[in-house]
């Protein structure tokens, strides 16, 4: 089959594609490289206008008239090689919003998509329209609302989630889900929220190039290496504030036990040579399932602390720890943590359960079969 892979989130599409190719596919996928990540696409789309002057004014431009100069030329970059986007048997959108356009040009750009292909699927990964509705309406879910709603973001720094409450992404929503085939979710998290949605196909868990991703023999446990990377753009959203602060009491109660690595919004391919050498990794705390980056981590053996609520345990049938579900209180997090540094043994075994759990349950071919069998249906 030929197939067009739209938006990249923390290599899900790649290595998705890694999986197609192998299998005997022919793969293009067309998006952002996912900011400072830096994730290969093989139609690259670019954020212009980034210096301080130019950004200040297209902001201003936005403010004043309402017109959005990064839609167009997102929109221009995607017109100028659309003739490359046709024919394709299978179109999967990250988002609803893959394009980061409003919904002038976000539109435009899907209808062309729509018209000239045959299926169309929805992945439900980040926030979408029915995801913050459903977070909205079940204040008692971890999500990311919570440090919004406690005021530790402000309005104007989660417009990203906020603008899929607005009429413009609703009516977005409506003509997307007019034309897709079916959704897919991408964990636990978008599970719970889509599952009783009409076009709702199923879970289908990221995909883990486990060729790629050898698994780390745990260095000396003599001290314990934590790593906590941050991405300062999303600091609250993933309780970096939590993990610190539980850093801070860790760091004093174990002075010669520990070592904390701490990093902020470095490249992909540094962020992973930094954290190779790490025990435990410090993931997010608002979450049921694992993201991507939790799952590399845990292929490499390290012991993760992510998501891994009730939900989680039990939609695999899980009987032991492969990861610590970490949550937003910073004396629980001390108490678990404060527990792996005094039985280093027991980070040995997570760490083995860890990479046996990514190899049953998210090896890349595997999941690229379940997309197949999917699309097919």
């Amino acid at each position: 089959m030929k197939i067009l892979l739209i938006g990249e989130y923390s290599r899900l599409h790649n290595s998705l594609k890694e999986g197609l190719v192998a299998l005997g596919h022919t793969v293009i996928i067309l998006g952002f490289k996912d900011g400072f990540k830096d994730f290969p696409v093989d139609f690259p789309l670019k954020t212009k206008w980034n210096a301080d002057f130019l950004r200040k004014f297209k902001y201003a431009l936005h403010r004043i008239s309402g017109f959005n100069i990064n839609s167009y030329f997102t929109y221009q970059q995607f017109k100028k090689n659309q003739h490359q986007f046709v024919d394709f048997d299978v179109v999967q959108l990250i988002n609803e919003n893959s394009f980061y356009c409003g919904y002038h040009f976000e539109k435009k750009i899907l209808k062309y998509l729509f018209q000239n292909n045959k299926k169309i699927f929805l992945m439900c990964c980040g926030n979408d329209f029915s995801t913050v509705q459903f977070d909205l309406a079940h204040p008692e879910k971890k999500s990311i609302l919570q440090p919004y709603r406690e005021g530790k973001i402000k309005k104007k720094h989660f417009e990203n989630v906020l603008k899929f409450t607005t009429s413009e992404y609703k009516r977005l929503h409506d003509f997307i889900y007019q034309n897709i085939t079916g959704i897919i979710a991408s964990d636990i998290d978008y599970h719970i929220a889509m599952q009783h949605d009409p076009k709702y196909l199923g879970l289908i868990p990221n995909p883990i190039n486990t060729d790629k991703i050898q698994l780390q023999p745990l260095q000396s446990l003599d001290k314990i290496i934590i790593f906590h990377g941050i991405n300062s753009d999303n600091y609250f959203k993933k309780g970096n504030d939590y993990f610190e602060k539980a850093l801070e009491i860790i760091r004093r109660k174990y002075p010669e036990k520990v070592e904390i690595i701490t990093t902020r919004s470095i490249p992909y391919a540094q962020y992973i040579e930094i954290y190779n050498k790490s025990h435990i990794v410090l993931d997010m705390v608002y979450a049921y399932d694992q993201g991507y980056n939790a799952l590399e981590a845990m292929a490499k053996g390290k012991v993760v602390f992510t998501g891994a609520e009730e939900e989680f345990e039990s939609y695999y049938q899980l009987k032991e720890k492969v990861c610590i579900n970490a949550k937003p209180h910073v004396a629980y997090l001390v108490t678990l943590l404060s527990f792996l540094i005094e039985n280093p043994e027991e980070i040995k075994e997570i760490s083995q359960r860890a990479r046996d759990f990514v190899e049953s349950e998210h090896d890349y071919i595997a999941i690229t079969k379940k997309y197949l069998n999917t699309w097919n249906q």
